[in-house]
C-alpha cells in the first residue's frame, strides 16, 4: 500500500510540475510551439519552475527534519529566524542599490544573511558540547523577532523602488528566477537533502527521545548537529532563490506523514517531493489568477496553507510527530 501511495505522490508531483511549465496566462502547446512559445518556455517558465521545485523541496524536507529534531509538530524552518535574517540582508542590498555582482547580488546577500543567522542560532543553541532543542527554539524565536523588527525599521525609512522589491521578496517572489542562481543553490539543496536522508535513521531515534537514541548507539548531540546543518543548508538555499515562503515546511510533513507514515527514511524525501509540487502549484496560481498582475507565491501558500493548518489542529493526531 505504501508503494502505491508513493507512486501516486510521484505521479501527482510530476503532473503538477508539467502543468506549471505549460499552463499559465499564455498556454503553451508542447506539440506545436511557436518561436515565441519556445522563448517563453526556456527563458521564463523553465527557470521559474526549477526554482519553485528546488525551494519547495528544500522547505518540505527542512520542515520534516526540524519537526523531528525539536520534537515539535508545529515547527517550521522559519521559526529559527533564518528567513528574517536573510530577508534583512536582502532588504539592505535592495534598498542600498548596491548591485556589485549584478543580478545575483540580492540572492547572494540573502544567502550570506541566512548562513550568518544559522551560525548565530547554532551558537545560542549550543550547550555542554551539543545543540539543545529548547535553546535552539528559543534562540530562533528571539532572533526572528529581532531581525523582523529591524527589517520593518529599515523599510519604514525607505521610499524608493527598492521598497517594492523588498516587500515582494518578503512574500516569496519567483519572478526574479534566473538560470544563474540555480547551480549553486541546487548544490546546497542536494547536499542538505543528502545529509538529512543519510541520517534519517538517527532522526527516527531522536524523535523517540535522547535516551532511546543513545541506547541504539547514536551520538545524540552529533546527530542533532548534522540535522541542524542539513536544515540550515536547505533553508539558506531556498531563501536565496526566491525570498521567504511559509507553510510549506509546516504542512508538507504532516500531509506526507498522514499518507505514508512517520518513518523518516520515507518522510524526508517524500516531503521534499510534495513541497516542490506544492510550490509549483502556488506559483502557477499566482501568475494565472489575475493576469497581468502576479501574486507572490508566499501569499498563495499562506491562503492555501492557513485553512488547512487550522483543519490539522482539529485532528487528534496532529500533535504526534
Amino acid at each position: 500500500m505504501r508503494s502505491l501511495k508513493t507512486g501516486l505522490l510521484l505521479a501527482g508531483a510530476l503532473a503538477v510540475v508539467l502543468t506549471a511549465l505549460f499552463a499559465g496566462p499564455r498556454f503553451i502547446n508542447p506539440f506545436a510551439m511557436t518561436p515565441m512559445d519556445r522563448e517563453i518556455l526556456l527563458a521564463i517558465r523553465l527557470p521559474r519552475v526549477v526554482v519553485a521545485v528546488l525551494m519547495g523541496m528544500a522547505l518540505g524536507a527542512s520542515g520534516a527534519v526540524l519537526q523531528g529534531v525539536l520534537r515539535n509538530p508545529l515547527a517550521d524552518p522559519y521559526i529559527l529566524g533564518i528567513s528574517s535574517g536573510a530577508s534583512l540582508a536582502a532588504a539592505l542590498g535592495m534598498l542600498s542599490g548596491a548591485y556589485i555582482f549584478g543580478k545575483v547580488s540580492v540572492p547572494l546577500a540573502a544567502f550570506i544573511g541566512a548562513c550568518l543567522v544559522s551560525v548565530l542560532v547554532g551558537a545560542f543553541g549550543w550547550k555542554r558540547g551539543g545543540v539543545w532543542p529548547e535553546r535552539l527554539l528559543l534562540a530562533g524565536i528571539g532572533l526572528n523577532f529581532l531581525f523582523s523588527s529591524v527589517l520593518m525599521l529599515v523599510m519604514s525609512m525607505s521610499s524608493d523602488e527598492g521598497l517594492r522589491r523588498t516587500v515582494l521578496w518578503m512574500f516569496g517572489d519567483l519572478s526574479m528566477a534566473d538560470w544563474t542562481l540555480i547551480p549553486s543553490a541546487s548544490l546546497l539543496v542536494v547536499l542538505g537533502l543528502g545529509l538529512a536522508m543519510a541520517r534519517s535513521r538517527a532522526l527516527n531515534a531522536l524523535i523517540l527521545g535522547d535516551e532511546f537514541a543513545h541506547s541504539l548507539g547514536f551520538a545524540v548531540q552529533r546527530e542533532r548537529l548534522f540535522m541542524f546543518a542539513a536544515m540550515a543548508l536547505m533553508t539558506s538555499a531556498s531563501v536565496s532563490l526566491g525570498g521567504t515562503i511559509g507553510f510549506i515546511g509546516l504542512l508538507m510533513p504532516h500531509i506526507v506523514r498522514f499518507l505514508l507514515g512517520a518513518d523518516s527514511t520515507v518522510l524526508v524525501p517524500a516531503s521534499a517531493v510534495a513541497g516542490g509540487a506544492f510550490l509549483c502549484l502556488a506559483d502557477l496560481l499566482g501568475r494565472s489568477l489575475m493576469p497581468p498582475l502576479e501574486l507572490p507565491s508566499g501569499t498563495v501558500t499562506a491562503v492555501i496553507g492557513a485553512p488547512y493548518f487550522l483543519y490539522l489542529l482539529r485532528r487528534k493526531d496532529v500533535l504526534s510527530v
